[in-house]
């Protein structure tokens, strides 16, 4: 699996989370069995990750989603900024510019173009912050 395709997965499974009370474990699980997929270290490293850090990941959001607070923000547009706002804080490894550029690419294929511009901003900004 590409990371790319790492990175789709692991935003579908936290979009999942978003929609369903099962564990994380359960819900990897599921995927695996399901959708036929194998979790590698990245997949299973964030996803993990969001849901140990949703706390300072959501508080990123908010402090960056100027006029808007998170119950507002759709569940596809939330469940990109948490997994890239992972990225950008917490995976060295991914070039800032590569996680903003594939946030976008994910919202362009999932959510709407307003979503698209939406993401950019706050990751832009946040990527800003951490320079």
């Amino acid at each position: 699996m590409t990371r790319k395709q790492a990175r789709e997965e692991t935003f579908i499974l936290i979009f999942e989370k978003e929609i369903n009370d099962e564990s994380l474990e359960d819900i990897l699980s599921l995927a695996e069995e399901v959708r036929d997929i194998k979790a590698d270290e990245y997949v299973k490293k964030v996803f993990f990750g969001v849901f140990e850090n949703l706390e300072k990941i959501d508080e990123i959001i908010a402090n960056n989603a100027v006029g808007w607070s998170i119950k507002r923000i759709t569940k596809t547009a939330l469940a990109i900024l948490r997994l890239s706002i992972y990225e950008i804080e917490y995976y060295d490894e991914i070039p800032v510019s590569v996680s903003i550029n594939e946030a976008v690419e994910l919202a362009k294929k999932y959510a709407t173009k307003e979503d698209a511009s939406f993401i950019n901003g706050i990751l832009s900004t946040v990527a800003k912050q951490n320079a």
